[in-house]
Parts: C-alpha cells; sequence; structure tokens
C-alpha cells in the first residue's frame, strides 16, 4: 500500500512562488509514476504535472513555463515549483501515484489548499 502526503500550500499573491512537497511510503518509489492534479472551487480535477521515474515531466498548457515537477530518490519525495501563481491557479492539490502496470492513479495524498490573491 501506497501512502502519500503533501505539504507545502497556503495563501499567497499573484506574481509570488510556492512549492509543494509530497511524501511517498510504502513501496519502491521508482516503480511509479507521480501526478499532481489540482480542484479549483466549484470545477472537475485536472492534470496539472506528471513526473516518471526516470525524471521526465509533463504540463497542462497552463503552467508550461511556470511550474516545475522533480523528485527525490534518496528521500522518496515529489515537488511542484509553483512561480508566477496567477488567482487561476487557486485549488485543492493533490499529489497521486501510479505503477508502471496501471492506467490509473491509484493512490492519492489528502490534497493541500494554494490560494491566490489579485
Amino acid at each position: 500500500q501506497v501512502q502519500l502526503v503533501e505539504s507545502g500550500g497556503g495563501l499567497v499573491q499573484a506574481g509570488d512562488s510556492l512549492r509543494l512537497s509530497c511524501s511517498f511510503f510504502g513501496r519502491t518509489f521508482a516503480s511509479y509514476i507521480m501526478g499532481w492534479y489540482r480542484q479549483p472551487p466549484g470545477k472537475q480535477r485536472e492534470l496539472v504535472a506528471v513526473i516518471t521515474a526516470g525524471s521526465s515531466t509533463n504540463y497542462a498548457e497552463s503552467v508550461k513555463g511556470r511550474f516545475t515537477a522533480s523528485r527525490d530518490h534518496a528521500n522518496n519525495m515529489v515537488y511542484l515549483q509553483m512561480n508566477s501563481l496567477k488567482p487561476e491557479d487557486t485549488a485543492v492539490y493533490y499529489c497521486a501515484a501510479r505503477s508502471y502496470s496501471s492506467d490509473n492513479y491509484d493512490y492519492w495524498g489528502q490534497g493541500t489548499q494554494v490560494t491566490v490573491s489579485s
């Protein structure tokens, strides 16, 4: 069983930066693709970034050039560096994990709130 714990959310102003962290527990970290999702108020959850075990990344168009995902295999951590934050980035952010043999993200963190004021 995999457990994910996010941290790092908060209230910031437009243009500020935040770094979200996700701790991975329970299985072999390198066997999982990690994703960052977010759910804005009143909207559906959306994929923000994906990072493979080899640290290849993909991003939603809305965050390209502003957000950077990274992972630390020594400490089983995943990060989402968010720069030039905009009010529309306001959401609950979730860390998720899926094994290479799965089509779905099977494990989710509890979420962390990011609020960007204008």
